[in-house]
């Protein structure tokens, strides 16, 4: 079938083959944009055409609308943009992108084509990586001759101290730390974040809930009291984009986010620009037990829905776009990881972003959510993390209920397996 659908590409005349492809992409950033132009490159070299579909911001509320569009055999979109926690839950409704990739999976990290291999079937291709990591004002750092916090304990010292002289400075609006605080899955990320930094987890890799622990209960009262202190009341309902908002305008000192926001507070109308430096997440205290420096393994790919009415040419548009030359574009226009190793050695990608080479061990050995040993049940876990930590956070829960519900939540998940 897929041989015969490209010996019918090779043979038919360009302009009686012309089709529409539409794709969804996200809009964080400069997502958006990126995606328009790389799709209208493939259209110009092609003859065909693209239809840009934007999507929710919020990863939860996009899964919902994928997985409402796929299940209901929509031929709306052909081409999906999916998290990296994604290929499990759609993998059903998606094409097996193997025997039209060639070589491809091999110039890629070996990490995410084995993540993104479902039944043996290779669902995605990778679009850009990812890890979280802390930005920092490295002119105020410098200011009151404070180094880059290793650990949590120290940011929140740092940032507190920082907000607080330069608020007695005059600088009303200033706070300490922002970070995505809503209960969606970006808070689920900054949890596990914080948990796993001290040698914590949510559930093991024999799938076992582990998730009450001291580790986490430590986590969660050191984030509850950042609320109103370090970090803005606001934050509960910060996604990325509110979070980057706030920080690249100034009034902020630390900010959790995803490397996409350095080429921004870069950019030539950033209140910010040559202010900022991107460094590894805070660990936990090494004094206290396990410790590491610890960023979530994030991430995009591209698959082509099985509803899709032109395959073969859907197909060919996910290999131009996670190819090496668009995906080399993006790490210099808008600091888009790539997820190919070569491109890490590439003059011009590190001279756009320098913390790329410095930073590469934390996209390497990212932590990974418990994608893969929850399985289609991930987004259920995901929302039940979220809640219950947003409830710790807001006041509404203390963390020792909050943890002691979320386990009772997720064991009741898994009674009968992932």
């Amino acid at each position: 079938m897929v041989l015969s659908s490209l010996l019918w590409l090779a043979l038919t005349p360009r302009w009686a083959m012309a089709v529409e492809i539409s794709i969804s992409c996200g809009a964080v950033g400069q997502e958006l944009q990126l995606c328009r132009e790389g799709a209208q490159a493939w259209a110009e070299r092609t003859g065909n055409s693209v239809r840009v579909v934007s999507t929710p911001n919020s990863a939860s509320e996009r899964l919902a609308l994928y997985q409402q569009l796929l299940a209901g055999g929509s031929t709306a979109i052909d081409i999906y943009q999916i998290d990296v926690v994604w290929p499990g839950i759609l993998a059903r409704n998606l094409v097996d992108l193997g025997p039209m990739a060639g070589n491809a999976p091999a110039e890629h990290f070996p990490a995410i084509i084995r993540n993104n291999t479902v039944d043996g079937r290779l669902v995605a291709l990778p679009f850009y990586t990812d890890a979280g990591v802390l930005f920092y004002r490295a002119d105020l750092l410098r200011k009151y001759g404070l180094p880059v916090p290793q650990t949590w304990d120290e940011m929140t010292r740092t940032a507190g101290r920082i907000q607080q002289a330069e608020r007695q400075a005059g600088n009303g609006g200033l706070w300490g730390y922002v970070f995505q605080g809503r209960a969606y899955e970006g808070l689920t990320v900054n949890a596990l974040e914080w948990i796993d930094s001290r040698g914590g987890a949510l559930v093991d890799a024999q799938g076992r809930v582990v998730v009450d622990s001291p580790a986490a209960r430590e986590a969660l009262s050191m984030a509850a009291g950042w609320i109103g202190s370090i970090a803005p009341p606001g934050v509960l309902n910060y996604s990325e984009e509110e979070a980057r908002g706030l920080f690249q305008s100034g009034h902020a000192v630390f900010m959790r986010n995803w490397p996409y926001a350095w080429a921004l507070a870069q950019g030539a109308d950033s209140p910010v620009r040559g202010k900022v430096g991107v460094a590894a997440l805070p660990s936990g205290d090494p004094a206290r037990g396990a410790a590491r420096h610890s960023g979530v393994l994030g991430g995009w790919n591209l698959a082509v829905s099985r509803h899709s009415r032109h395959v073969a040419e859907a197909a060919d548009l996910v290999r131009y776009l996670t190819g090496s030359d668009e995906q080399k574009r993006r790490a210099v226009k808008a600091a888009y990881n790539p997820t190919r190793p070569a491109l890490y050695q590439d003059a011009q990608v590190i001279a756009a972003n320098p913390f790329f080479r410095t930073l590469y061990p934390s996209f390497e050995s990212a932590v990974a959510r418990p994608s893969r040993v929850t399985g289609r049940k991930y987004n259920r876990v995901s929302s039940a993390v979220a809640n219950e930590v947003h409830g710790a956070l807001s006041g509404s829960s203390t963390p020792e209920a909050a943890l002691h519900e979320l386990s009772h939540e997720l064991r009741r998940m898994s009674r009968r397996g992932w």
